[in-house]
């Protein structure tokens, strides 16, 4: 929490604010690593969510979360994100962590089946403390379309700690690279551009390390 202790001005700053969250949408440059999951029989989806939440896992700053009005660093983190179901509503998965990639997306797709599967909201985050409950980041994907702006719902406007990732559909790039819209919402207190640009450089990082 030291380098928290650097930026608590900045952080009282806006956390006095109505809605002290900050929200960039960027077209994200990657490394094409679809041949790769092809090859591995991986799921693209969950490929890039494990190399999401490892690069988040590695910006402090995304690390950062209030509870009863202090700031604290969590430690894990609890993957979820959303599904559509066959009546094409919205549903949320959620599964536990593993550092074994085939794992990781073995159980990110029992979680997107089973909730992909129930006609009624998946309510099995309320089981969940709010200790636990800070130990999530809220991933989306919008996979029909190229998108240019989105806003995030929060729980409480003045209390965006949870970031919020989005992206959105695949465009082919020169060079064997990849490109997608993305958007990075978090409580600016604690996130600034420079350190959204070190999540769209760590994801990149992760994606190569993973293919190499």
């Amino acid at each position: 929490m030291q380098k928290f202790e650097l930026r608590r001005d900045r952080f009282a700053l806006f956390d006095r604010m109505d809605s002290p969250a900050v929200n960039l949408c960027f077209t994200l440059d990657l490394p094409d690593f679809r041949p790769w999951c092809r090859e591995q029989g991986l799921a693209p989806f969950h490929v890039l969510l494990c190399a999401l939440l490892r690069a988040v896992l590695k910006v402090e700053n995304f690390q950062y979360r209030i509870e009863d009005g202090e700031v604290f660093r969590i430690e894990r983190l609890r993957p979820s994100f959303t599904v559509v179901n066959q009546h094409h509503d919205l549903n949320f998965a959620q599964f536990d962590w593993s550092d074994d990639l085939r794992e990781f997306v073995a159980r990110g797709i029992a979680a997107r089946e089973e909730a992909g599967g129930m006609t009624e909201l998946n309510l099995k985050y309320r089981s969940m403390s709010p200790r636990e409950a800070k130990e999530q980041v809220f991933v989306t994907c919008i996979p029909w379309l190229d998108f240019t702006s989105i806003q995030h719902p929060i729980a409480k406007l003045g209390e965006p700690d949870i970031p919020s990732f989005a992206w959105g559909r695949f465009r082919d790039a020169p060079d064997g690279r990849l490109q997608l819209p993305f958007s990075v919402q978090a409580h600016h207190g604690f996130v600034d551009g420079y350190h959204i640009h070190l999540l769209a450089q760590g994801i990149a990082a992760e994606l190569g390390a993973m293919m190499a």
